[in-house]
């Protein structure tokens, strides 16, 4: 009795393996010099603008100079004075843009996913009358909303009141929430609908056979299998809206300090030629968003990537050469069986 047997060629599989290393890196080049580029050489000429004060008067010679003078971390350290009360106010305008919005638009997106997944009449016109907010542009969205908020616009006449939307600080806040929900929401609805779209049937009627009922299957079945996709709904809105500017600043108006953000405080200073400002705002809600996504990850233990699980540790475990082999069952098996093993086949003896 023979056994046809095939060890692998290792030497051929680790020149395969370069060879598919050596492609991966040809093809991400491209978008690392991109990145490079667009990313990582601005954030560095920021960190170097920062260090520079604004050009003009020199206090030591009395004279005019068109060189900006080194101040070092002095546009850091002004943030913690008198003078940096206008970026604290602008930090807490972000943050809570950023946290009221996002919770929001969660809720509402998922109700509106709920709603476009349902087999129901007409279900492509609702599915498109909820993505038209989304695809109109956010400066368009602003002007109509301007208009509503207007003292005499329609929110007034709903309400039956006259109200100075944007002279007030709670309904400059409010009219901001309301616009960016009502925009944004189903950004995180048509996400949030591929995620259900995945889930099968029969999880949701075996659980109804099993008594179920639709709070439960909800809570039970639909959030936790459509959770991965919420969760990066989730994390790409919540950056998109603690980088709020057009919005508010089309909506409301520029240098408000009821609905002024970092990005509108950072274009005011960079305006104004306060360069080396500007610069270090910048850096620090770089920062800012860079933490909250990175502890968002985190936390909530998001995959953006798909990755393979890795065997037997953090290093992995290496096959060994006999597990490439044909597996044969025993002898005494093969006697119970009245089988006759020739090569890697089995038959049946009669």
């Amino acid at each position: 009795m023979s056994t046809n047997t095939y060890v692998p060629d290792v030497n051929h599989r680790s020149k395969a393996s370069r060879a598919q290393s050596r492609l991966a890196w040809f093809l991400i080049t491209p978008t690392i010099i991109v990145l490079t580029i667009v990313i990582i050489i601005p954030v560095f000429q920021s960190l170097r603008q920062s260090l520079f004060g604004k050009a003009g008067l020199d206090p030591e010679t009395g004279f005019v100079s068109d060189v900006e003078p080194f101040v070092g971390f002095d546009n850091y350290t002004s943030i913690f004075t008198d003078a940096g009360s206008r970026f604290w106010t602008a930090a807490w305008n972000t943050t809570l843009f950023g946290v009221v919005t996002v919770v929001l638009e969660t809720i509402l997106g998922v109700a509106m996913a709920l709603i476009m997944h349902r087999a129901m009449r007409g279900r492509g016109f609702v599915r498109a009358a909820i993505l038209v907010p989304w695809a109109i542009p956010t400066a368009v969205s602003a002007i109509l909303w301007g208009w509503i908020f207007n003292q005499n616009g329609v929110a007034n006449a709903i309400l039956g009141q006259h109200i100075m939307w944007a002279s007030g600080d709670a309904t400059a806040k409010t009219a901001i929430i309301i616009a960016d929900v009502w925009k944004t929401a189903p950004y995180i609805g048509l996400l949030t609908l591929a995620g259900l779209q995945v889930i099968p049937d029969e999880v949701y009627e075996a659980a109804k056979i099993d008594g179920a009922n639709a709070w439960k299957r909800f809570t039970r079945i639909t959030l936790p299998l459509v959770k991965p996709a919420l969760v990066v709904a989730v994390l790409f809105r919540a950056l998109d809206a603690l980088r709020m500017f057009d919005l508010p600043y089309i909506l409301i108006g520029p240098r408000k300090g009821s609905v002024e953000t970092i990005s509108m405080l950072v274009q005011d200073e960079a305006s104004n030629l306060r360069y080396g400002s500007a610069a270090a705002y910048a850096l620090i809600l770089f920062l800012y968003v860079f933490i909250f996504a990175f502890a968002f990850t985190r936390i909530t233990h998001a995959d953006l990537g798909a990755t393979a699980p890795r065997q037997g540790g953090k290093r992995g475990r290496r096959l060994p050469a006999t597990a490439f082999l044909p597996r044969r069952r025993p002898a005494a098996a093969d006697a119970r069986s009245g089988g006759v093993v020739t090569g890697t086949s089995e038959r049946s003896v009669s």
